[in-house]
Formats: structure tokens, sequence, C-alpha cells
């Protein structure tokens, strides 16, 4: 793959309801796309960025100055031959891995559809569907967060992710057990508690959740390897695994009995299927977070759930429930039983709607090896 012409595009995006975490609450979506060019074909990636580095050190103008600076230097005008070599090429710049991730996830839809083949195939993939999840956000009363819950049930999602902070946590979580019975539930903290909370911990352990995910600080896997001893409900590691050696780093302390793979957060999806391998090896479930992405990082989310270790439901919810209008089409739909279908045509398997990525798209900036060369 000949690599001869790289757009970035800064995104716009209102989400149709606002969702709240315990780092704030996001009404719209500003992120990257990230096009590349070689013959015939183009490859679409994501940046799941935000504009502010709550969630991750990363936001869109840093990731705009990393791909411009050292990123597409590495590939412009070279021919690559199989994504994971910018995997390796990427690897002695530290981090960035969301920056790194839409540069690799652009070239992995391009290996794929050079190959005429699907995104979920070539990355070695054998199903023809995957079970959805869904991610509610912090709701002001537990009478609005049962009537959401509800709502999900009713659509047919196949685990209900209920995010919470201290003070809407444990008699919001014995709302939904107490209304809603032993439903597939779990309970995502982002970070936002400390080892000070272990008795509420062990509270929330009679409610048997599925997971409490990311419970502790964002960079540890210490002092969750202690909470994970005094509990029986299992750790989940989100924002603490960032590579495949953080993976086999948590998982030989103890610290969780559940990872989350965000293919942004790790660096893209060739880390992404080390991470899948090795928690594969030491019988580690694994399940594909989301990041409010468009159709386009959907599209990744569900080619990499296809593996086998996938095997709990993870967020990749419908277009429709976050977007008036994506920019792919068709959009990402579930079936009644709460499955969404794996694409079969080659790349990420869902065409651009051209004209809506155009409507979004509030700045655009084209790359070639010679342009980057000058502006350098």
């Amino acid at each position: 793959m000949l690599i001869e012409k790289v757009v970035i595009r800064k995104m716009k995006m209102d989400l149709k309801f606002p969702f709240q975490t315990s780092f704030g609450t996001q009404q719209e979506r500003l992120f990257l796309i990230t096009e590349i060019y070689s013959g015939n074909h183009i490859g679409y990636g994501e940046c799941v960025v935000s504009s502010n580095p709550y969630y991750s050190e990363e936001t869109v103008s840093t990731a705009i100055a990393i791909t411009k600076e050292f990123l597409l230097p590495l590939i412009l005008g070279k021919n690559i031959q199989h994504p994971d070599e910018a995997n390796k090429l990427f690897s002695r710049i530290r981090r960035n891995n969301m920056a790194k991730s839409a540069i690799e996830g652009a070239l992995w839809d391009l290996y794929a559809k050079t190959q005429d083949k699907p995104l979920a195939e070539v990355v070695g993939g054998k199903k023809s569907e995957i079970a959805v999840g869904v991610s509610i956000g912090i709701q002001e009363t537990k009478e609005d967060l049962l009537d959401r819950v509800e709502e999900s049930l009713r659509q047919g999602f196949k685990k209900i992710k209920i995010k919470i902070m201290p003070g809407k946590d444990i008699e919001y979580l014995r709302s939904v057990r107490e209304k809603f019975g032993d439903i597939p539930v779990m309970a995502d903290a982002n970070s936002a508690y400390t080892l000070d909370h272990i008795e509420l911990f062990k509270e929330i352990d009679s409610l048997n959740l599925m997971m409490i995910e990311q419970p502790l600080a964002h960079d540890d896997i210490i002092d969750h390897a202690i909470l994970q001893k005094a509990i029986q409900t299992p750790i989940c590691l989100d924002e603490s695994i960032h590579s495949v050696e953080d993976a086999r780093k948590a998982i030989e302390l103890g610290s969780c009995k559940i990872i989350n793979i965000k293919i942004g957060r790790v660096g893209g999806i060739s880390e992404a299927i080390k991470i899948h391998d090795l928690c594969q090896e030491n019988n580690i479930p694994v399940w594909c977070g989301g990041m409010l992405e468009s159709g386009i990082g959907r599209a990744h989310n569900i080619a990499i759930t296809s593996l086998a270790n996938f095997s709990i439901p993870g967020d990749t919810a419908p277009s429709a429930r976050y977007w008036v209008k994506d920019i792919i089409k068709p959009e990402v739909t579930m079936d009644e039983k709460g499955h969404i279908k794996i694409p079969t045509t080659p790349g990420i398997g869902y065409d651009i709607d051209r004209n809506t990525l155009d409507d979004y798209t509030i700045e655009k900036i084209e790359f070639t090896d010679e342009s980057l060369s000058l502006s350098n």
C-alpha cells in the first residue's frame, strides 16, 4: 500500500442527549476522522479524542499536532505491507495512543479493502454477529435511571452499564436490582473512588453486579489489586490499560478479573489484538468499550469484537442511540434480540455518507509527502 495522501478532518457532532459521567457532561463530540489514500482505495479511521484532557491527556489539538509532526512522516510516501507495521513504527513515540489509533485504523480499513475482505475477517474474527450492551450516563434521580434502564431493556440490550459517582452509586444500583431483578448490569466509576471507599464496595458486593469498571485511579494497578482481594465482584480495568504490558502486569498482580479494550486507548487494532490474545491465554474475558464514536469508529469496534474472547457485550450501541444522523450508510443497527450483524463487505463494511461527513467537518487538512516536507 503506497501511502499517497492523508486527510485529517476535525469533526463536530451533536449528541441526541447529554451524556454525564464523573468527568462531566457532554452535549457534543469534537473528534477527528482520518482518510488514507492509496491507489483506488480510501481507508478511514477515527481519533476518539475529546476537546478536554479529562479521560486521557490527549485532545483534538494535541492529536493534530502529533499526527502532523511525528506520525505522518513515518508513513507518507512509504509502502506499508501490513497495518502491524504502523504499530512498530509508532512504538518509539510515547503514548498519544488515540492519535496513533486513527492512522492505524485507517490503514487496517485500507488493507482489508486491498485484500477484498471484511475487516473482521482480516483481524481474525469468526463471529457473524455480536451482542450489544448500552452505557447509561449518571442520572439526576433514581427514577430517571429506572426509566432509562427500562427503555434499554425494552430495546433488547444485553448488558446495562450504569455510570456512578460518590452520592449516586449504591442506592441507585440497588433500585435497579429491586425493580428489575437479576438483569445483566454493571457499574462504571471512571476512577471516582479511592480505597477509603472499600466498605462501600463491600456493600455493592451484595448486588451481584457483572463487574465494577475502573473504580480507582486512572493510572493505578496496585490499589485495584488490594480492592479486588477484598470484594467478590469482578473489577474491570479500563483507563489503567494502555498496552499489552499494562495488561500483563495487571493480570499478574491480580488487579482485575476482566479488561475493557478500547481501540483508541490502547493505540490501535494491532495492540488490541495482542491484549485480547494475552487475556484469552489467562482466562480473562474482555469486552469493547465505547467512546461515543461516530459510525467509523463504531465499525472498527464491531470488527474487533468479532474475536473469540470478546465474550461480554460491549458498548457499541446503534448509531441512532446517539446521533440524529451518522456519517456512514447504512447506519449501525441492532436487531430485537440485541445483536449487531458483522458486515461482510470489504473494509469496515459501511459506506461513507460523504455529504454528511462534509456537513459535520469544521476543518480539513490534506497532507502528501511533498506538502508535509514543505510545511516542515
